[in-house]
Formats: C-alpha cells, structure tokens, sequence
C-alpha cells in the first residue's frame, strides 16, 4: 500500500475531494452542465480507463461491450446533467461488474489529471497539507473512529469502532484502549456501522490480538501482476491482547470495506466468531481516474486474496459464525462469550 493511490470506501471521498477542493464544497449540489461532446469523452475515456486499470480484465470488456451498445442505442443522447450522466453509466457498469467500490461521478470544480492527484499520505504531516483546514480541525477532534471502550460484566471488553482511520492518525488511540482492556477475560469488537478504511490500521489492531507474527491478507495488484504479502507488527504501543483470549466479531450490512477485511481476515485465523448478519460485500482497493474536466471515476485495480481461504469477500460479504438480528447481536455476543468464559461450546450457525 506504501506509496500507492490505493484506499478502501470511507478514505476514497475526504482523499478526491482535498485533490478536487482545497476548500469545503459550496452549501447545496451545483448542476454540471453535459453536452454531446462531454459525453463521447467521458464514456471513451471511462471504457480506456477500465481496460486498462480494472482488476478483472474480463469484466472491464464486457462492461465495455454494454457501454457501446447503449451509445449506439441512444441511450445517453438525452442527457445533459452531470449527476444524472455518471449514475447512469454507474448503473450500466454495476450491470456487468457489481464491484462495490466501482464510482463514476460528478465535480462541480475541475478534477485533476491523475498524476495530480496526492496519493494516500504517509504521515500525519502530509495528510494535515492534504485535508481542508476546516474539515482538519473537525476530524482531529472526532473520536476518529474509536467511539467506546468499555466494561461488560463479567469482565468483559467492548470495543466499539465505527471506521479505521489513516494509521498516522490511530494508532495512539487503538494502544490506549488495549491498554484500557488489556485485563478482560474476553473482548467483544463491534464493527456494525464501520464503513470502512485504512488496511494498515486494520493490520495494527489484529497485531494486538495475536501472540506471534502473523501473515495476513496479501494483495494482487492489476499494473504490476505482483502479489504483495502483509504482517502484522511485532513492535506495539499498548499492551498485547494476546491469542489465546476469547474475542468476538459483531458485524451488518452496514460493516463495510476495511471493517470486512478485519471480520474476514479474523474469521480466516480462527482468531475470533463472527456474530450478526452478511456484511456489505466490498474488497477491492479502488483509486479515483479523471474521465474529463468535470467527472471522475474510482476503479478498484487492486485485491485481497487470503492466504488462507485463497479468496476474498467481494460480492458475498463476510459470513457470520453465529447468525443474529442487528439489534440482537450484542446480547447473542454476551450470552456466547459468558458460555465461553464457563467452558461453554460456541454455537455455530447452520447456515453459512
């Protein structure tokens, strides 16, 4: 991921938007006008750019195959709104692929030639040159993603996490609170509204809850061929977890991206159970393109591919051990880890 334009779902928007605006949007959607010309350049360079970046070569052609018989059916002639453009290509496009990090949209400001745009930064220093100053000081005040850390009778952990900021920005707040439930007996992790992003953060909170070095997913990269491995660390600030301690997983279809990635990847090292309902369905690592002055597209060209099961959860989304409603999950996740504390068997579900 190092050096790469390469992000999950929550980073892909703040990411394109600082390259786009430098500044916050205008209050209320600003109309982007589309004539015939726009069109022809946004639909071609749309077709070049799947060809050429898309993950699955296959698909990008039959993608391209549907495009140019809809333009030759009429299909876009009639439309000169940007919005109404790029959701019509989406739907068209989504016909073929169902990848769901595929975007195509709409800018009211210029979008930047690809080579402009700043790739993920690094550090915290390139992120603050990167983000708005007022979306800054928004962001830097948020719990960045960490929203409760808390006690459950009987010594129980809860974690609950709404998404997987940029590491620079996480890490010290994913060692305060392992440092905080270090001491539990069993550690429930509640991932079901977590859209999503940053697979090195997902990476470091793993590391906490393994015993030795671990080899997580690995990555395929569609420019390069390359398959790239991923570890966890060995060097933490908080205080290790452990991999003999209980921990489960709550998840939705509101678990998304990056939170997937940690449910599934968990789930694959038999490191935790999995209680809730089927997650969203996204793996694919994803970049934005310019297709022309006014629309950009996000192409996920990279994938994870577990060393484990030798797949991923694009499509299917990750499922649960132990299936429960939402709103049930945390009771289920209580009754089973208490079973477990007392020696109990874990129920499994039967419909997986």
């Amino acid at each position: 991921m190092k050096n790469k334009w390469m992000v999950t779902l929550s980073l892909l928007m703040l990411s394109v938007t600082a390259a786009i605006a430098g500044t916050p949007p205008a209050p209320g959607p600003t109309p982007v006008a589309v004539d015939r010309a726009t069109r022809l350049e946004v639909i071609d360079t749309l077709i070049a750019k799947l060809n050429a970046n898309y993950v699955f070569p296959d698909k990008a052609r039959q993608a391209e195959v549907v495009l140019r018989q809809h333009q030759r059916d009429g299909k876009y002639d009639a439309i000169n709104d940007g919005k109404q453009l790029a959701k019509q290509l989406m739907e068209d496009i989504d016909d073929v692929i169902h990848d769901k990090h595929m975007l195509v949209d709409a800018s009211a400001r210029p979008v930047p030639p690809d080579d402009a745009m700043p790739p993920p930064p690094q550090t915290r220093a390139e992120w603050e040159k990167q983000v708005p100053p007022e979306a800054l000081q928004r962001i830097l005040a948020s719990s960045l993603g960490v929203e409760k850390v808390d006690h459950l009778a009987p010594n129980i952990g809860y974690l609950q996490i709404s998404g997987f900021g940029p590491v620079f920005l996480i890490a010290d707040k994913f060692a305060a609170m392992m440092n905080k439930l270090a001491n539990t007996d069993g550690l429930i992790i509640d991932l079901r509204h977590n859209g999503g992003g940053g697979g090195d953060s997902v990476a470091l909170l793993i590391s906490y809850l393994v015993d030795q070095r671990t080899r997580l997913d690995d990555t395929w990269e569609r420019a390069t061929g390359l398959t790239t491995q991923y570890w966890t660390q060995d060097k933490l600030d908080g205080k290790r977890y452990g991999g003999k301690k209980p921990v489960v997983i709550l998840v939705g279809p509101d678990t998304k991206s990056a939170a997937e990635s940690f449910a599934y990847q968990m789930q694959a090292l038999k490191r935790a159970t999995v209680i809730g309902e089927r997650t969203w369905g996204g793996a694919n690592a994803a970049r934005p393109y310019r297709l022309s002055e006014h629309f950009v597209a996000f192409i996920p060209s990279r994938r994870s591919i577990s060393p484990i099961t030798h797949t991923n959860w694009e499509g299917v989304g990750v499922i649960p051990d132990v299936a429960a409603k939402v709103d049930d999950a945390l009771a289920v996740a209580q009754d089973l880890m208490q079973r477990q504390l007392n020696g109990g068997a874990p129920r499994v579900a039967t419909d997986r």
